[in-house]
């Protein structure tokens, strides 16, 4: 089922008005700082498509960015506000800029994405009376000291809460608290039409192999995302001369795929780590790479080697619906997403010599387990981390909104 085909109509219909009994399509309002790439983003103009596709009428309001001409290919609307200010007064401005928007508009939910706009829109939807709801993506720095809590906890004030993870859902439940009759676990959804190894053409990658240098002899191991420091690159470079040791029969390539986004220094370590354990011919930061399905289908094993628990982890998922063996350290988000010896393997933190053992043991699987392994990844996406998983999840919360609203009303 493609998203297209998501229709629960039932979320996509108000309460009937007061004159008339008749019902209309829902009217549902995003907030959000941007919309340029993250998660986050993309989360957002994946349920905005959802909204769309199931006849409701899908705004987003954001300071702007490269998605917003997504949003109007498929009959979104954005509105430019500058909702990644976090200065009081723009902050205020926002909320009397969100209520004018609300009754123009006719909304019927304002669902918020991140902590500035949100406190903008907890206001605006007290104002306008409608549903606010929230989406809690991350653990949010500084969240052990009182008066950052303080601000972190607009995520949990939402008529209706979604965390992206059990995780997340632990995490709130630790240190915000939160009425179980609001709280809803939504996983980010992967796009398994776009992640499909049947879709992925010779020529794509024969244009990426040549673009790294690949000659389809070697193994290759990968770690994309954004070259930060808590993915653990260091963790996995360190892990990577026993595997040469056990398996030095056959070359091996480690692609570090992401941008630095600016950290040159971090960038910098790295190439002296690769040096001093004479992995210069090993190791390649080959940086932004705009066909991922592709780089996965050249990959042997992907691994996730995060030192911090990753609030969801979208890399594993994308990984095990392109069919690799997924590689992840065993904490945050990868504990829901990956399944231990059937689909991908977990190992402790930091742990180099469990990194190094799990790797040679993925590389050295045979072709028939190595395709049992794959079918079962890409399967367990589809069942649920998918588009279509999130698409439905998030319709339902909105759902429980509009039926709590008009309880309240009554």
């Amino acid at each position: 089922m493609s998203a297209s085909e998501v229709t629960t109509e039932t979320v996509y219909r108000s309460e009937p008005q007061a004159q008339g009994g008749d019902y209309r399509p829902a009217v549902i309002l995003q907030v959000l700082p941007e919309l340029d790439a993250g998660g986050v983003e993309r989360g957002t103009v994946d349920i905005a498509r959802a909204i769309v596709d199931g006849g409701g009428k899908a705004l987003v309001a954001s300071q702007g960015g490269r998605l917003e001409r997504e949003l109007a290919r498929f009959g979104a609307t954005h509105i430019n506000l500058p909702l990644k200010s976090k200065n009081i007064l723009t902050m205020r401005k926002n909320v009397d800029a969100l209520v004018k928007l609300i009754r123009e508009e006719g909304v019927d939910i304002i669902h918020a994405r991140s902590r500035a706009p949100a406190w903008s829109a907890y206001f605006a939807a007290r104002k306008a009376g409608i549903p606010f709801v929230t989406t809690f993506h991350g653990t949010y720095s500084g969240y052990k000291n009182p008066f950052k809590r303080r601000y972190n906890a607009i995520m949990t004030m939402g008529d209706q809460v979604i965390a992206i993870s059990k995780h997340i859902a632990n995490h709130i439940n630790k240190y915000y608290k939160v009425d179980p009759e609001r709280l809803n676990i939504v996983p980010r959804g992967t796009n398994v039409d776009l992640f499909n190894p049947e879709n992925v053409s010779q020529e794509r990658l024969i244009t990426l192999s040549n673009q790294w240098r690949l000659n389809g002899e070697e193994y290759v191991i990968m770690l994309p995302g954004r070259i930060t420091r808590w993915k653990g690159h260091f963790f996995l470079i360190r892990a990577l001369p026993a595997v040469l040791k056990e398996l030095g029969h056959r070359k091996i390539r480690c692609l570090i795929v992401g941008s630095d986004q600016g950290r040159a220094g971090y960038r910098d370590e790295l190439l002296q780590l690769t040096g001093k354990l004479g992995l210069e011919d090993i190791v390649h930061i080959v940086d932004h790479c705009s066909d991922m399905p592709a780089a996965y289908m050249l990959a042997d094993v992907v691994a996730c080697p995060s030192i911090e628990p990753e609030a969801f982890g979208r890399i594993p998922s994308e990984a095990q619906a392109m069919g690799r063996p997924v590689v992840s350290t065993a904490h945050g988000g990868a504990m829901e997403t990956v399944l231990p010896g059937e689909t991908g393997w977990l190992v402790s933190p930091n742990e180099v010599e469990q990194l190094s053992r799990a790797l040679i043991q993925v590389l050295s699987l045979t072709p028939e387990k190595r395709a049992r392994l794959a079918a079962k990844g890409r399967q367990h996406v589809i069942d649920e981390f998918s588009l279509e998983q999130m698409a439905e999840r998030t319709l339902g919360v909105y759902a429980k909104a509009l039926k709590r609203a008009s309880r309240t009303a009554a």
